[in-house]
């Protein structure tokens, strides 16, 4: 591998593709009712970054009477808008299909004892 592909890798892995990041910013963020972060917890629908920096999420609560579905995803848009790379953040909150277990990550399984 020459030094310029070692240097180029080296750069991409230590401050990640900004995808990466805002997947970060997003593992920051926890479910006001169960004690994990909301991509693990699956609330995470979809995930689409443009060429500018636009970063649209569709995401979901537990259960559609939480208490900060009205506030939520404003505080999701302000954490990720604060990710390096990031012009925009936009959230659209989604019901269907609804949030479900099964959604969850082998990581949120092994902290609530679900495996």
């Amino acid at each position: 591998m020459t030094n310029l592909l070692q240097r180029l890798i080296g750069a991409h892995t230590a401050e990640g593709s900004l995808r990466d990041r805002v997947i970060a910013a997003l593992r920051e963020i926890h479910d006001p009712e169960i004690p994990l972060n909301i991509h693990d917890l699956g609330l995470i629908y979809g995930l689409d970054i443009d060429a500018t920096g636009r970063v649209d999420i569709r995401m979901t609560l537990t259960a559609p009477a939480c208490p900060v579905a009205q506030t939520f995803p404003a505080l999701v848009e302000a954490a990720v808008e604060t990710v390096d790379g990031v012009s925009q953040a936009h959230v659209e909150l989604v019901w269907e299909p609804p949030w479900d277990k099964g959604r969850l990550s082998e990581a949120a399984r092994l902290q609530l004892g679900l495996c």
